[in-house]
């Protein structure tokens, strides 16, 4: 039989040994999973020997330290207060998001729009925060619109959120009050200094390659024939790219352009608005 608390240890060292950081953390929330308990609940309801879920805690802890996301390990990751289902086919949510969240709730929308869905995690965290209101998350990934999917059903969303394959815009149609985007935006040179556990997400949803800016040039060069008159454009952004970003959207005719730091002090958000009085193309668009 294997004890539990001496696998838990071991599990600790291993991950640490494998320049793991929060190792201890990583191997407490491995073995919850394994059991099937909250990890709140381990240091109560961990039995005193690992018994027949030996062989799956040992595995998991081999996927960790071959520095596989633990979100990829245990299917899930909290964003905004809910678990969302993870896979390699999606983009992993990160609190610094939650950044985009707390601005897009500053204010009362009707209608929103997701470019580059992924999990779902910012579509559907605005529609679960706003009751009334109605999305559509977008993805040129089908793999990742099934992951929405799983997530849209489990928050019971399915009659206020749509998931549709599109690049982009092109299989959009109709106004929205508000526009989100995570999109990609590391550059190519960036890219080489990722880490392991980044490296195992879809490149796609990391990068455009390039300086990095090619997704926040089509959706400035778009987002004014979608967005309803004062309606909002929020979108994540890299910490160094806010200055360029913001003068995308300034050169595409948007107003009230700001760039926003996350928690740790990083520009992390860049937000803009469609002129009330749009110009006349905009209106016929």
């Amino acid at each position: 039989m294997t004890d539990t608390r001496r696998a838990l240890a071991e599990a600790s060292r291993r991950l640490a040994g494998q320049g793991i950081p929060d190792a201890g953390r990583d191997a407490r929330r491995l073995l919850a999973h394994v059991l099937g308990i909250p990890q709140e609940r381990l240091s109560i309801d961990m039995p005193a020997e690992l018994g027949t879920l030996a062989p799956a805690f040992e595995q998991a802890v081999a996927r960790r330290a071959a520095r596989e996301p633990l979100s990829h390990i245990t299917g899930s990751r909290l964003f905004w207060g809910r678990s969302f289902t993870v896979t390699a086919d999606v983009l992993d949510p990160r609190p610094e998001t939650e950044a985009l969240v707390a601005l897009a709730l500053d204010a009362p929308f009707n209608r929103v729009l997701d470019l580059g869905t992924g999990s779902g995690c910012l579509l559907l965290t605005l529609l679960a925060e706003r009751p009334l209101g109605q999305g559509l998350g977008v993805d040129l990934s089908p793999e990742a619109l099934e992951v929405a999917g799983q997530n849209r059903v489990a928050l019971g969303l399915e009659t206020r959120a749509e998931l549709r394959v599109s690049d982009w815009f092109t299989g959009v149609s109709g106004r929205f009050d508000l526009i989100v985007s995570n999109p990609p935006y590391i550059t190519e040179e960036e890219m080489a200094a990722l880490s392991p556990e980044v490296l195992h997400e879809p490149a796609m949803a990391l990068t455009p390659g390039g300086d990095g800016l090619d997704s926040y040039r089509v959706i400035a060069a778009g987002a004014g024939g979608f967005l309803a008159p004062a309606g909002r454009l929020m979108v994540e952004i890299g910490w160094k790219q806010g200055p360029q970003v913001a003068e995308l959207f300034r050169a595409a005719g948007l107003e009230d352009v700001a760039v926003h730091a996350d928690m740790d002090g990083r520009d992390r958000v860049v937000t803009a608005r469609r002129p009330i009085a749009a110009s006349k193309d905009a209106q016929s668009a």
